[in-house]
């Protein structure tokens, strides 16, 4: 019997900085959207930019009433 070759998967962890809202709406990067942080963001929570940022996509594809 031939040797198997067992590859071992390796998982790459990638851990996020979470932000304030403060911190979030201060930042340039989202210096365009303020207004849409400061609405739609809870005050005793912490936030990932990306999390930032897919709240604001989903504010913006959001129904007018």
């Amino acid at each position: 019997m031939g040797k198997e070759n067992i590859k071992k998967e390796e998982k790459k962890v990638v851990i996020e900085n979470k932000f304030t809202k403060e911190q979030l709406i201060s930042s340039k990067l989202f210096s365009n959207n303020k207004d849409i942080l400061s609405a739609t963001l809870e005050n005793n929570k912490e936030y990932t930019k990306k999390e930032a940022q897919e709240i604001i996509e989903k504010f913006k594809k959001g129904k007018v009433i």
